[in-house]
């Protein structure tokens, strides 16, 4: 089995253990042929991978941009999902990161789980695939390592249209009853909006500066892999891109998300401290029954009407747009960039064409030509439209 390895793509030893196979592709499939080929059912996306380019000059502007404006948010969001955490799991945690979104998230949450909670914790990014599930050999060799079951929590970026949650379920479903355990199947995520998640910060649609990247700013990762070079033993597969290793953000970007956060830390302990108030309260450690209540309340009701709002644009979406495959409806800024990056876009739809957090789909669009429409009724801030193929 490759699972002796330790395999961190560009992240630091300790801060993840990718449980994926490196593999030398020596041929890419060009999008639009990758597009055809999904589409008409001859080959599921799992199987192929096109290249990735390094962003544009302009784009790495936005990028920057983007972090200026949002990246106290998403560490203050990193920090409240690693207090929730630590309130809903006793002992070691074993952080599972979903490939590739949820890597950056993992890799802070291990250092604040650690430095703010005083949790041993492990972090490991695996491969899950729509219609293929989770990869089975990878969480085998977590459990062999002697991590507890009770100590596993699933961990990803956002939540679009809940696909990958309901795939979660549905493989510790089947893994459950195959290994006699009891993984909890429930999603931490900094942002849920398709109201699908156990635990999340946040159910509004705002700009999580890492989605805007790809490769370079998850370890130089590519998306994985699951074709005929991945053998039964084997963990899914994946493309190692050295020769971006000089544009990496990876690293850097981890790193200032957790200097904020502890930051954020430290003045939430000095308040509490001035009040007589134990660290932890902002974060669910310490609220009292009338308090744990009422926040759980306000979290459901908030979860419950993200899921509703999903389920009415979707439908809504489906219907004023004919299209019969809702996965070629992708809503969110974080799914709506990943469809401009590595999809065939029909269209975007931005709900306000002047807000900073769809800047950088206005300049992905510009460069690839795909018609922008402005939707100010819009309940995201963008939505992307993948091509049908059958239409030409």
């Amino acid at each position: 089995m490759n699972a002796a390895m330790n395999f961190s793509g560009s992240y630091h030893g300790d801060d993840v253990q990718f449980l994926l196979k490196p593999l030398a592709l020596a041929s890419f499939v060009d999008v639009p042929d990758k597009e055809r080929l999904i589409q008409s059912g001859r080959r599921h996306y799992s199987e192929m991978l096109s290249r990735e380019s390094l962003p544009s000059a302009r784009y790495l502007e936005v990028f920057r941009a983007a972090c200026a404006a949002n990246l106290e948010r998403m560490a203050g969001d990193c920090l409240a999902l690693a207090g929730l955490i630590a309130q809903r799991r006793s002992g070691p945690v074993t952080l599972v990161s979903l490939a590739r979104a949820g890597t950056p998230v993992g890799v802070v949450l291990k250092r604040l789980l650690g430095g703010v909670f005083g949790r041993e914790t492990a972090h490991y990014s695996l491969s899950i695939i729509r219609d293929r599930g989770i990869d089975q050999v990878a969480l085998e060799y977590i459990l062999a390592r002697g991590h507890a079951a009770e100590s596993i929590v699933f961990v990803d970026g956002w939540t679009g249209k809940g696909v990958i949650s309901g795939e979660l379920q549905a493989s510790m479903a089947d893994f459950n009853a195959s290994h006699g355990c009891a993984i909890d199947s429930g999603l931490y995520v900094l942002s849920d909006l398709a109201g699908v998640a156990a635990c999340a910060a946040a159910h509004d649609d705002y700009l999580i500066p890492s989605s805007i990247l790809n490769a370079t700013v998850s370890g130089l990762v590519s998306r994985s892999i699951l074709n005929q070079s991945i053998g039964p033993a084997d963990f899914h597969g994946c493309v190692y891109y050295a020769e971006f290793e000089p544009q990496d953000q990876s690293r850097a970007f981890a790193d200032s998300l957790v200097e904020r956060a502890l930051a954020l830390a430290a003045g939430e302990a000095t308040s509490a401290a001035a009040v007589g108030a134990p660290f932890g309260a902002t974060h669910g450690a310490s609220r009292g029954a009338a308090g744990e209540a009422a926040a759980l309340a306000a979290t459901l009701a908030a979860r419950d009407e993200a899921a509703r709002v999903s389920r009415r644009y979707m439908a809504e979406a489906m219907r004023e747009h004919a299209i019969a495959d809702r996965n070629l409806i992708k809503p969110g800024l974080g799914e709506a960039t990943r469809v401009l990056l590595r999809r065939t876009p029909e269209r975007l739809i931005v709900r306000d064409a002047a807000s900073a957090d769809v800047a950088h789909l206005l300049v992905l669009a510009r460069e690839k030509n795909v018609p922008v429409h402005i939707d100010p009724e819009l309940p995201y801030q963008a939505v992307s439209i993948i091509r049908n193929v059958s239409d030409g």
